[in-house]
């Protein structure tokens, strides 16, 4: 008996690869023994992605679609198509052709060899930005530094699950997925592998600054309270340190000396203002999460599927 292969491949305006990456999965997999699925999950693109999939899809039996009904993101994205996949191995991977279809013969040997899930870590080649690289150790410094998880710098979405591993990341339901922190979490016996991405043909990169800080502060939050310790601390320690201008109050109420130098306050007032709104905009982000997940809306829409 086979073992069932599910690939899964969020898209988002990737017409111009639909056909090339399909190409790349058929050669790559045609050396396996594996019977396998490849699953496009069309992310509410506006160009002509589905239809290129749909093309495929009647040629080949092997390939399905999810159609969602608008943009949900890239993580929601996933997840439909991982609630919709029924393989007892699957592969994660973007439609971008960044994440390299040869790489998926040695996730399958190292799941042969006993793994129950294979992660990848990005190795950016000299080609790739510094400011990118740059920002890129930091974001992984210091999310480790703050959450209670460690994540392997350059994690990516491409990885392979498998056995129960895939099951207990089926029954995750908090709205603010963050599954390369999600998947360190679950434990199983793990393995990551290094790979240099390919050069992006066609499209452009769907994450830009403002998503990819919007991405690190779920991540953040999703695996740490530790920002709400930090602001309760730092609030108690500058409390502390406000007493020590009582006795400058003191000694110039009794001496009658004015007090002179209203910039200075001003200044310390902009200061602490900064400071209390800095310390409510944390525990704001921590009760939207709360307030986002009590409406317990669904984290995608299926729109159409030849599932």
């Amino acid at each position: 008996m086979h073992t069932q292969l599910d690939i899964i491949l969020p898209a988002h305006n990737e017409e111009g690869n639909i056909h090339l990456i399909y190409e790349q999965l058929v050669n790559a997999l045609a050396s396996t023994n594996y019977q396998y699925t490849i699953l496009f999950v069309d992310d509410g693109s506006t160009d002509k992605s589905l239809e290129h999939i749909k093309e495929l899809a009647k040629k080949d039996n092997k390939v399905k679609y999810i159609e969602l009904s608008r943009n949900f993101g890239h993580q929601n994205a996933i997840k439909a198509g991982l609630d919709a996949s029924f393989g007892d191995v699957i592969i994660m991977m973007d439609c971008d052709l960044q994440h390299p279809p040869k790489l998926i013969k040695e996730l399958l040997t190292q799941y042969e060899q006993g793994y129950d899930i294979v992660r990848t870590n990005r190795v950016d080649n000299e080609t790739a930005g510094f400011i990118k690289k740059k920002t890129s150790n930091l974001f992984y410094k210091f999310l480790n530094q703050l959450s209670d998880i460690t994540i392997d710098e350059g994690s990516a979405d491409f990885r392979l699950i498998s056995g129960k591993a895939i099951d207990h990341l089926k029954s995750f339901n908090e709205f603010d997925l963050f599954y390369r922190g999600l998947i360190k979490w679950i434990g199983f016996k793990q393995i990551s592998l290094e790979y240099h991405p390919e050069q992006r043909i066609n499209g452009q990169t769907k994450y830009t600054f403002k998503k990819m800080v919007s991405f690190g502060l779920k991540g953040l939050t999703s695996f740490s309270t530790k920002p709400l310790y930090f602001a309760a601390y730092l609030g108690f320690i500058f409390s502390i340190l406000s007493t020590l201008s009582v006795p400058y109050i003191i000694h110039a109420f009794y001496t009658g000396t004015q007090v002179p130098g209203w910039a200075s306050v001003i200044a310390t007032i902009v200061f602490f203002g900064g400071l209390n709104l800095m310390i409510l905009g944390i525990i704001g982000i921590y009760l939207s999460k709360l307030f986002t997940q009590s409406k317990n809306r669904p984290h995608y829409i299926i729109k159409e599927s030849n599932l």
